[in-house]
């Protein structure tokens, strides 16, 4: 059997899933994305979907092995590999080079590229490749595996707790997302496609993406749960409070929520891609990071 390398088409938004669900690890261990990481990065506002035709796919008799893709831009790279084709680490590298670069404003070539603090087979590639490390802090992935009992779920007294599935208002969707994640002033209007786009994925599911109503009825927390059913497991993103009501224990009774919900459905650990004290206190605990390496081509 030879593998054989061909662009991304738009089949593989869901052939590609589909690769994740199949060859996931408990615990992440398997060390490529999360099925949710790639469907909420394919209904992202901030994906250029014009590049998308320079994704790398492998294929092996037409099953997928491999891709080399970026997640919003050209210019930063992820990789995905089935566990048994690691010596395509090498041709992944190589392509990302050919493909997938940045053009700064003098036309130099440049990338950054992800790899898990744990893969030093990788990170021997990169370095043989001349990669060489950043002091970014990277992007860790933290875990909460679900007890067999949650807490009560409890908000100031006027606040409510709903799901989309109960009131889906795009207007102050689109308002509480802009205000969490601190853009100065009021949305622009136009911005209210962004957050249509936002709930075109097939995965995504309004009886598990949840708002907190402050009494007036503004929404001014957002928490978005990914639930993976196959292999019972839920990824949080994205999770925004308005700068005027942190500190309230919104976004703690959204989170616990969220949780409750899809340990109902049959979820067995929680994912976040953050680790930020915030989410150790809920019990979540880093169980890595992909850390970033550079490198400019000639």
């Amino acid at each position: 059997m030879t593998v054989s390398l061909r662009p991304f088409r738009a089949s593989d938004v869901q052939d590609v899933g589909d690769f994740l669900i199949r060859h996931y690890l408990p615990g992440n261990r398997d060390g490529n994305w999360l099925r949710p990481e790639w469907d909420y990065m394919h209904s992202h506002p901030y994906l250029d979907e014009d590049a998308l035709n320079r994704i790398g796919v492998w294929e092996d008799s037409g099953k997928i092995v491999a891709v080399a893709h970026y997640e919003s831009s050209l210019g930063e790279v992820f990789f995905q590999v089935h566990p048994e084709r690691s010596y395509l680490k090498a041709d992944l590298l190589e392509y990302a080079e050919e493909q997938l670069y940045q053009l700064d404003s003098q036309g130099r070539k440049s990338l950054r590229i992800y790899l898990k603090d744990y893969d030093r087979e990788f990170e021997g590639a990169a370095r043989t490749r001349s990669y060489r490390p950043t002091e970014d802090p990277g992007r860790p992935m933290a875990r909460f595996p679900v007890p067999p009992q949650l807490p009560e779920v409890q908000l100031p007294e006027g606040f409510t707790l709903k799901s989309l599935a109960e009131e889906n208002d795009l207007v102050r969707i689109h308002r509480v997302l802009w205000r969490g994640f601190d853009h100065p002033g009021e949305p622009p209007e136009e911005g209210i496609e962004w957050r249509r786009k936002m709930q075109s994925s097939p995965q995504f599911r309004e009886d598990l993406t949840l708002v907190v109503a402050e009494p007036g009825g503004n929404y001014v927390c957002f928490c978005g749960l990914w639930y993976e059913e196959v292999n019972r497991y839920a990824y949080i993103e994205p999770l925004a409070t308005d700068p005027d009501y942190r500190r309230m224990g919104l976004a703690g009774a959204a989170v616990r929520e969220g949780i409750r919900r899809c340990a109902s459905l049959g979820a067995r650990e929680i994912f976040v891609g953050s680790d930020q004290a915030f989410y150790r206190s809920l019990g979540f605990n880093v169980t890595h990071c992909s850390r970033s390496w550079t490198k400019e081509i000639d």
